[in-house]
């Protein structure tokens, strides 16, 4: 038989709250990055990438490393997120919009290219529902080195092959480019687009490629990327 103190323990670790998201891990003591189930309010319990710095931890909603993972995806999939969370992977846009709601959030954006260069940028950004067709609403402040490539347009609601919600009246970026993203009109980003292992000769292959306009231009397909996001005011003691 088990000693009662360590059964009480054992149904006190059964019932105790899943963490909001990875920062609240952070601030139960994990130190180690890598995949832990969170339950954000009014949420199913679901699984996600936690990135551990040394301030604090960071919830991974994208990545790409290898082309591994085709995202060249539907409404669907973008909703509920698809790929291997250890690897290439879209976390869900439900998932995202469930863990902004209660309190404000930053949105980190780091780019890599092909020779080893890297650049960041940040926003306090906020997420709408599927009604409002997951609507980004870039808040500032912005930081990093890297310059905007999201255009002027504070709101920009996602856009798919299936669901054409972008700015440019007479084409749907999605599918003139590939895959599902925030787009304005189809030439500032897209880091959702196909994954080139090297650059191709056509243009417009080059342009259905991850892009950000402002770093290395729309026909440089970038290596790897990385979106993640974090509370904007970060909590000292837990």
């Amino acid at each position: 038989f088990l000693p009662s103190a360590l059964i009480r323990e054992n149904v006190w670790k059964l019932h105790r709250p899943l963490p909001l998201d990875c920062q609240q891990l952070f601030l139960a003591g994990e130190r180690s990055s890598g995949v832990f189930q969170i339950q954000p309010l009014g949420s199913q319990p679901f699984k996600v990438y936690c990135d551990m710095t040394a301030e604090g931890s960071w919830t991974v909603i994208q990545r790409r490393l290898d082309g591994s993972v085709d995202f060249d995806q539907l409404w669907e999939a973008y909703r509920n997120g698809f790929g291997d969370l250890s690897g290439d992977f879209w976390l869900g846009l439900e998932k995202v919009y469930h863990i902004v709601q209660e309190r404000s959030y930053n949105l980190s954006i780091e780019l890599q290219d092909w020779e080893g260069n890297s650049q960041l940028i940040q926003f306090l950004f906020s997420l709408g529902g599927e009604n409002t067709a997951y609507t980004l609403s870039l808040l500032g402040p912005v930081s990093g080195e890297l310059e905007n490539a999201l255009g002027d347009f504070r709101q920009l609601p996602f856009s798919t092959r299936d669901q054409d919600n972008d700015f440019k009246a007479d084409t749907n970026c999605a599918k003139h480019l590939s895959g599902g993203w925030w787009f304005s009109t189809c030439g500032h980003a897209n880091l959702n687009g196909k994954y080139f292992r090297s650059i191709p000769r056509q243009r417009h292959e080059r342009k259905q490629g991850i892009f950000w306009k402002t770093w290395k231009g729309r026909y440089y397909p970038l290596k790897s990327t990385t979106l993640k996001i974090r509370p904007a005011e970060l909590e000292t003691e837990s």
